[in-house]
C-alpha cells in the first residue's frame, strides 16, 4: 500500500470527473450513512455525484479549484500488484486515484474560502493524505487572502478531531441541505458544524 509520501497531488481535469465522483460516492457510503438515507446511498449517490462533478470540472473563472492525490500505480505501467490495482480501480473507477479536494473561493462574506470537500479512499485513511491536501487548499486560500471554513456532519467525530487537531476552530452549528435539493434523501434533519481557520498559514508545514 502506498504511503502519503507516494502519492502524487495535482489540479483536477474534466476528465476526472467519473473518478472523483465514485470515490465521493464512496466515501460518502462509509460516512454519510445515518445523516443520508440508505435508499439514496444504495441507489442514485454515484449518478447524483457524477452530474455534481461534470459541471463542476467543465467550468471555468478561477472561483474554485480541486486537486486529486493518485497512487503511483495510476502512472506507473509496470506496476505489478494487480490486485491492489483492481481493487481500487473497481472502487473509483481510475486506478491509482487515492483522495481529492475541492475549494470555492468568496464563498462567505466572513469566513472567505470554502473547503467544499475533502476525501481520502478508505484504504488510505491515516496515512497523512488528508493532511497534504488540506495543506494545499490552506496555501490557495491564502494567494486569494482569505480565511479557510468547512462544515463536517456532526456525526462525524472522527472528522472534526481531524480539523480541531490541525487547528480549525468550532464556530457554529446549522442544518445539512439535502443533495440536490431532495428532502428525501436525508434522514430526518441531520446537523453540520463549521469550523474556521483564522490563521490558515499554520496548515502549510502540512504539504
Amino acid at each position: 500500500m502506498a504511503g502519503a509520501g507516494e502519492i502524487t497531488i495535482r489540479t483536477a481535469t474534466a476528465e476526472d470527473a467519473g473518478a472523483i465522483a465514485a470515490l465521493h460516492a464512496d466515501s460518502w457510503r462509509h460516512s454519510y450513512r445515518g445523516a443520508y438515507s440508505d435508499e439514496f446511498l444504495d441507489g442514485d449517490v454515484l449518478e447524483d455525484r457524477k452530474a455534481v462533478w461534470s459541471a463542476r470540472l467543465d467550468r471555468t473563472g478561477g472561483t474554485t479549484a480541486t486537486f486529486v492525490a493518485e497512487t503511483p500505480s495510476h502512472t506507473d505501467t509496470t506496476h505489478t500488484d494487480h490486485t491492489d490495482r483492481t481493487d481500487r480501480t473497481d472502487r473509483t473507477g481510475r486506478a491509482g486515484l487515492a483522495g481529492f479536494a475541492h475549494m470555492a473561493f468568496d464563498a462567505h462574506p466572513e469566513w472567505g474560502t470554502l473547503l467544499d470537500n475533502l476525501h481520502v479512499a478508505h484504504d488510505l485513511k491515516r496515512t497523512g493524505l488528508g493532511t497534504r491536501l488540506i495543506a494545499i487548499t490552506a496555501e490557495h486560500a491564502l494567494a486569494h487572502h482569505q480565511l479557510l471554513h468547512l462544515y463536517v456532519l456532526e456525526q462525524n467525530t472522527n472528522a472534526q478531531a481531524f480539523y480541531r487537531a490541525r487547528g480549525g476552530r468550532y464556530v457554529e452549528s446549522s442544518y445539512v441541505s439535502p443533495p440536490g435539493g431532495i428532502a428525501s434523501r436525508l434522514n430526518g434533519t441531520p446537523k453540520r458544524q463549521l469550523y474556521v481557520w483564522d490563521e490558515p498559514s499554520t496548515l502549510l508545514g502540512y504539504s
